[in-house]
């Protein structure tokens, strides 16, 4: 097999990887037909599983008296958390599956594209794909989810109901409070849910950061010259954003808990800022250190270029300088007979290492998914504060 082939080949199989897809989960949808191959069946889906997980505790609190009334009681439907993590986040998370699937896709096949991947990395690159889509497809992974989603479901319906009082989901006198049937529902069903889809997004956003960690110790054709100033990686430091779905659900999530502390005068200001600025580091934090496995590659391509280069204009402007002046003034002893015209001028390869990015992504690169990260904890803001007021403070956060 040609090397033209084996691009080809491995081409095809990136081109089958589909993040979104594959696991017991999938499995288990494809089984009850909730799953097909068409993409037009995600909005059926996300529609299924907000009705599973919102319609039905809606109606429960409208047959039990709780769904609707006066904001002191905590009617369910002007609970802010219900909204983002039942409607919002669980839509989200569902919808925004081919997106992603195809924008990593395209990442991935502009390794062999443009063409990055040495020809005699290819093998080991279609080694790294198939652990990855083992690691997608993991039992255990998926089972890890589950219990994660009802432990941390579990937990925050108890809190909720020993500490919010009066509520749609507890029942009971104060001191004595224990869930109430939409609360038990809830915490059975709609917020296992809702944090089993993210947990689950997370760990395929893990399957990815761990086959970019493989390809980058593979044998890659970087130039150092290249335009993008990345030494031709540039492409993948946009990866995040195929995410930025993920980001503003989970976004939505926090500025709902925000929301709601503002509601009850139960956060600070000042708190709310810090809380914005430690957002964003996150987000940044869990997109951006994935791409830090092109450090390496990069750093060392740095160093070689710079000594290569240094080595030639070395030898190019002393050739320069024994044409023009007739020797060298330093060590004008030196034997070197190297005419100017025997070595190309290394000044533009010397300039363009010093530029060279050793991090694969940029702070424009990033700017959609931080946007998303920062828009709804604004919107959240804007209940105690002017809304100009906070865009100026975000677009200060945007722009660190």
């Amino acid at each position: 097999m040609t090397d033209a082939d084996t691009g080809r080949s491995l081409a095809e199989r990136f081109d089958r990887f589909d993040i979104a897809q594959g696991g017991p989960f999938a499995e288990l949808q494809a089984r009850f037909a909730i799953l097909r191959e068409k993409a037009a069946t995600a909005p059926r889906r996300a529609a299924l599983y907000v009705a599973i997980a919102f319609i039905v505790p809606l109606l429960v609190t409208v047959l039990t008296g709780t769904a609707w009334g006066p904001l002191v009681t905590r009617p369910f439907l002007l609970d802010w958390g219900v909204w983002a993590r039942f409607v919002v986040a669980i839509a989200i998370l569902v919808l925004m599956e081919r997106l992603v699937a195809e924008r990593l896709k395209a990442h991935l096949r502009q390794f062999v594209e443009t063409p990055l991947l040495a020809p005699g990395a290819m093998p080991a690159a279609g080694e790294a794909l198939a652990r990855a889509l083992r690691r997608r497809d993991s039992a255990v992974a998926e089972i890890v989810c589950v219990v994660l989603a009802y432990a941390a479901t579990l937990v925050g319906a108890y809190a909720g109901a020993t500490t919010q009082g009066s509520s749609w989901l507890s029942t009971g006198a104060p001191g004595a409070e224990q869930l109430s049937v939409a609360g038990w529902y809830v915490a059975l069903v709609s917020g296992p849910l809702f944090w089993f889809l993210l947990l689950r997004w997370l760990w395929r956003h893990l399957v990815w950061a761990l086959l970019l960690y493989e390809i980058s110790r593979l044998e890659l054709r970087l130039v150092v010259t290249h335009p993008d100033g990345v030494g031709g990686l540039a492409f993948i430091g946009q990866y995040p954003n195929a995410f930025s779905a993920m980001v503003l659900a989970m976004s939505c999530v926090l500025a709902a808990a925000i929301a709601k502390a503002f509601q009850q005068d139960a956060l600070e200001l000042t708190a709310y800022g810090y809380m914005m600025a430690a957002w964003l580091i996150t987000v940044l934090l869990l997109f951006g250190v994935p791409l830090l496995a092109f450090r390496r590659p990069l750093g060392r391509l740095k160093q070689q270029a710079l000594l290569a280069s240094s080595a030639a204009a070395t030898r190019h402007f002393r050739a320069a300088e024994r044409a023009a002046l007739g020797g060298n003034l330093a060590a004008a002893t030196d034997a070197d007979a190297t005419a100017v015209g025997d070595i190309p001028n290394p000044t533009a390869t010397y300039t363009a290492a010093k530029k060279l990015r050793t991090i694969a992504f940029s702070r424009e690169a990033l700017l959609p998914v931080a946007t998303a990260a920062i828009l709804p904890l604004v919107a959240a803001g804007s209940t105690r504060l002017p809304f100009a007021e906070l865009w100026k403070i975000a677009k200060k956060l945007l722009l660190l």
